[in-house]
């Protein structure tokens, strides 16, 4: 078989449920199934998959990363091939974590007694169509796609990503929306002497592999909720205005989504009552925004929280809910008057 089309007999296209799976995933999902591939998506997080990252990872590694690599344990026997993509930084404004240029080789040489098959593309800028469609249409080329089945497979996939994003966004801002007109409610209430307690508005920022995952934040999104807060999403606001919005914060910070992260708290930081960060330990690009966030976000409670490979969630819950106390201590005036 030529190296033009060395992957032309993979089928079944396996695709790890971590990293940027949740920031792209629809993209490789239609995209594979747009070409004529069955894709087959690890199952959810959970203890035995964390374990068996963790105990095929180096210790230096990120607990998102160790995660990642329990998920292409679980696709072992179950697919042709895993889709691990590689994202070097291609711009200085617009990069990724190391991590994601490494993925490739790094589950190669970890699989490689199990002489699992990995087909992979090199996306030089995420944020550009042109650059993204020529790594996936050279990737299909590789799998025996002709170039007219290729381009047309990644045009839906390019949109359906697009309407995905869109669609995440719109919802947001209808909760948004509501929010605002609950406290508009409650304002006029307490004004005519019938006082309700105000909704409260808690912004959780974190990379979406980490928000999305019940197994890594659920304790964090369970305990918001339960106290009867609105959880909101950075990762949720429209990414091309985020974006933009955080050459407001740094004109230097390297990595794309913490980029956008830190546009949405800009964004969004007069419509929320508190920020809750959160960060797998020890990442490396949150390590350095998360101290600027503390440092420069003024004006709205911050809850940062570092998560990492033990079990137990009641400190984290413990916390969580002290600091919604908090915020609603506030809310009837506690700190500002007396």
């Amino acid at each position: 078989m030529s190296q033009e089309t060395d992957w032309a007999d993979v089928r079944v296209v396996g695709i790890p449920r971590a990293l940027l799976f949740y920031r792209f995933g629809v993209l490789w999902t239609t995209f594979f199934e747009a070409i004529g591939r069955t894709v087959v998506v690890s199952e959810a997080t959970d203890k035995a998959v964390a374990e068996a990252g963790d105990h095929l990872s180096v210790d230096e590694c990120c607990l998102a990363s160790k995660v990642f690599v329990g998920h292409v344990e679980a696709l072992v026997g179950k697919c042709d091939a895993v889709f691990v993509p590689c994202y070097p930084t291609g711009e200085p404004r617009s990069g990724f974590c190391t991590k994601f240029q490494s993925a490739t080789d790094l589950v190669r040489a970890t699989f490689r007694d199990q002489k699992l098959r990995v087909i992979s593309c090199e996306v030089r800028n995420a944020r550009k169509m042109k650059d993204v469609r020529r790594a996936f249409e050279g990737m299909a080329a590789r799998m025996g796609v002709a170039p007219r089945d290729a381009k047309a497979a990644f045009k839906a996939a390019w949109d359906a990503q697009r309407a995905h994003d869109a669609a995440l966004a719109d919802a947001q801002e209808r909760t948004l929306r509501a929010l605002d007109e609950r406290r508009r409610e409650a304002q006029a209430a307490a004004a005519a002497g019938k006082p309700v307690e105000e909704p409260l508005g808690i912004l959780v920022v974190a990379h979406p592999y980490i928000t999305h995952d019940p197994y890594l934040s659920g304790a964090v999104i369970e305990s918001l909720t339960d106290m009867g807060a609105t959880v909101l999403y950075a990762d949720a606001v429209d990414h091309e205005r985020a974006y933009k919005k955080s050459f407001d914060f740094s004109d230097t910070m390297p990595w794309l989504i913490n980029r956008e992260l830190i546009g949405a708290i800009l964004l969004l930081q007069e419509r929320v009552n508190g920020i809750v960060l959160i960060s797998a330990f020890p990442c490396g690009p949150d390590s350095m925004t998360d101290d600027a966030i503390m440092r420069c976000i003024q004006g709205t409670p911050i809850l940062n929280l570092m998560i990492d490979a033990q079990s137990g969630t009641a400190g984290v819950e413990t916390r969580v809910e002290s600091f919604v106390d908090i915020l609603r201590f506030q809310q009837k005036g506690g700190y500002t008057h007396g």
